[in-house]
């Protein structure tokens, strides 16, 4: 299974994110793209296993990864103050990847409906839907 990260600004969602899924399962092949060199460093460090930084780099990944995951911002062009391209939110949103996306109501972008739960809470219910996520895959792409 290859899950892309994504994250931007100082990368502390994606960290957490990074950590909580090689923590559920160091078999999981975590491929980090941070909008900015240092949200790819934060997510290098907790542990992913390929990191890139860009535009290019969400675009290209995008297309290889069985699961993406980050804030709902990824999808929304020009959210996180302008990190996320046009390009990122269009090559996130027509991905065949499943996505796994936190609410994070900042930036002019507010999620209504879901519970005001803490970031850790938030990311380990995203580990959750990653383990549904891989149950309901082909056996040879887990």
């Amino acid at each position: 299974m290859k899950v892309l990260i994504i994250d931007g600004q100082g990368g502390g969602l994606g960290r957490q994110l990074v950590a909580a899924v090689k923590e559920y399962d160091r078999s999981i092949e975590v491929l980090a793209v941070g909008t900015n060199s240092a949200a790819t460093n934060a997510m290098l460090k907790a542990g992913a296993d390929q990191a890139a930084t860009g535009e290019n780099s969400v675009a290209v990944a995008s297309k290889k990864a069985d699961v993406i995951m980050g804030p709902v911002g990824i999808v929304i062009a020009d959210s996180m103050l302008g990190e996320i391209t046009p390009r990122m939110a269009v090559a996130v949103g027509q991905s065949s990847a499943k996505r796994i996306l936190i609410p994070v109501n900042l930036c002019d972008n507010i999620v209504v409906g879901v519970s005001d739960a803490s970031m850790g809470r938030n990311v380990q219910s995203a580990v959750e839907a990653l383990k549904k996520c891989r149950e309901i895959m082909p056996a040879g792409s887990r």
